[in-house]
């Protein structure tokens, strides 16, 4: 039987796959989560943090190299400007609306029964769109608008990233301890759902 060079297998894609090797992009993902939560827990630095793990994905797609921390770092410090962590004050600013919006709904207002699955959808709508965010690459790092647009443009990637919070949320409520893992899973379905597009797709 013959014997297959490493580098030969990690450049091996089958049809539509866009990562290497199951096990290695496996411990990238763990990597990727456990560094990324540390990075998030300042709260503001969550989407710079998110973006750099993205932006980390993105490359181990094109080029099929195995994830280092140091890599992940310094994507991490060219991303902490000063309009990154301002844009970190919306998540925590969407969280608390939507948390206030829940207790009012509790509170037994009319209509409660009708808006609750509302309110659900628009936070998963509403994390949909950041995920989009963050997988964004220059020139629209970042950006809302191109997240937005993105999302009305591709209804099925957006559906995609909804599900994966959705689960993200069941795991998190289901085992809390798998919290410092949960970056490393949505940002690699961020980068995915954006690398579905040809055009934003690396060459291997």
């Amino acid at each position: 039987m013959s014997h297959v060079p490493a580098d030969a297998r990690r450049a091996r894609r089958e049809p539509g796959e866009v990562f290497g090797s199951g096990f290695t992009l496996f411990a990238d993902m763990l990597l990727v989560g456990v560094v990324t939560a540390v990075a998030c827990l300042p709260v503001v630095t969550a989407p710079a943090a998110l973006s750099a793990a993205c932006a980390v994905l993105r490359r181990t797609a094109g080029s099929g190299v195995q994830v280092k921390a140091a890599d992940l770092v310094t994507a991490l410090r060219a991303r902490l400007t000063l309009p990154a962590l301002a844009k970190g004050l919306v998540p925590p600013a969407f969280g608390v609306l939507l948390l206030l919006d829940g207790e009012l709904l509790r509170s037994g207002l009319p209509g409660s029964a009708v808006m609750a699955p509302v309110l659900l959808l628009l936070a998963l709508g509403g994390a949909a769109v950041g995920l989009r965010a963050v997988a964004l690459d220059i020139p629209h790092r970042l950006s809302g608008r191109e997240a937005l647009t993105r999302s009305l443009a591709d209804p099925r990637g957006t559906a995609l990233l909804s599900g994966a919070v959705l689960l993200a949320a069941l795991l998190l409520w289901a085992i809390p301890v798998l919290l410092p893992l949960l970056p490393g899973p949505l940002a690699l379905a961020a980068t995915a759902v954006d690398l579905r597009t040809p055009t934003h797709r690396p060459n291997p």
